[in-house]
């Protein structure tokens, strides 16, 4: 519904606090009363954007309609973010599955910023020593036993935490309900017994983003709009770190990669030496 609440808790969650107001809103916002960015950043982990069609009339419509997109990392299967780090600033931990960044091993290369096929890790360009800064699916509240903050404050169930595969069979339920039709959209976690949302279902899009794209992602996302409208990129099913990641460990396996180092210096010398001889005998 577009209350940003999940934006608010975040920033307190992970004590973040917006500095420079938006240039479109500074002219009437000298109080500072409103301070939501408009886009990730080196500071914002989380943010709510609206797409807008026409006359915007009617929420969830393609035509004349609008929708909002919570925009955050989507802490992939086979992450792009990881593959391409050279010092392992980026990691994705083996039981929560959470992608999770270390600024004590970053070296700021921005390599991250480049290969995420969404745009999420972005880095602080405003200060002298900068870092990385992602959405970490608020880990230091799961360590203690909570659930994000994003997910604990939505009222609506928009944002929902819980098992993949949990969330991934209450989508199928979405999904399979008929426009309009009332139905209960569980709220925080969804194995927990907060009330429910009573509500209804849209028009969505039948098709759950995440669940094949780029060899898949923990956070899904259903809309009644076309995705790509809210800037979800068409991808396809298969990871590029696989490719890459492929190739690298076959070169390395028995140490190939060297042994063709050294064969290749071996042929270049041999090359020149030969050079050389033909040279003298001129």
């Amino acid at each position: 519904i577009g209350c940003q609440a999940c934006v608010a808790a975040c920033r307190s969650a992970n004590g973040v606090e917006i500095e420079d107001v938006p240039y479109s809103v500074s002219g009437w916002n000298t109080a500072r009363t409103w301070d939501t960015a408009l886009d990730l950043d080196g500071e914002t982990l989380n943010v709510i954007k609206v797409w807008r069609d026409g006359t915007a009339e009617v929420k969830d419509r393609p035509k004349d309609g609008f929708a909002f997109m919570k925009r955050h990392c989507l802490h992939c299967v086979d992450p792009s973010c990881i593959s391409v780090c050279p010092v392992t600033a980026m990691t994705k931990d083996p039981v929560t599955g959470i992608v999770a960044y270390d600024p004590d091993a970053c070296i700021g290369c921005r390599y991250c910023s480049y290969g995420c096929p969404f745009g999420v890790p972005q880095f602080e360009l405003d200060v002298p020593y900068g870092q990385i800064n992602k959405c970490e699916m608020c880990r230091h509240l799961q360590a203690e036993g909570k659930i994000p903050a994003c997910c604990d404050v939505c009222p609506t169930g928009a944002s929902l935490f819980g098992p993949v595969a949990e969330l991934q069979e209450e989508a199928d339920r979405r999904l399979a309900v008929e426009p309009g039709g009332k139905y209960s959209f569980p709220r925080g976690d969804i194995r927990d017994d907060r009330p429910d949302h009573e509500g209804s279902i849209p028009q969505y899009v039948q098709h759950v983003y995440g669940k094949d794209e780029v060899g898949g992602t923990q956070v899904r996302y259903l809309s009644g709009v076309p995705f790509e409208n809210l800037g979800l990129r068409k991808l396809d099913s298969f990871a590029p770190p696989r490719l890459s990641e492929g190739i690298q460990h076959t070169l390395y396996s028995w140490l190939l990669a060297p042994a063709i180092a050294v064969l290749g210096l071996a042929v270049l010398v041999r090359r020149n030496k030969q050079r050389q001889h033909q040279k003298e005998d001129v």
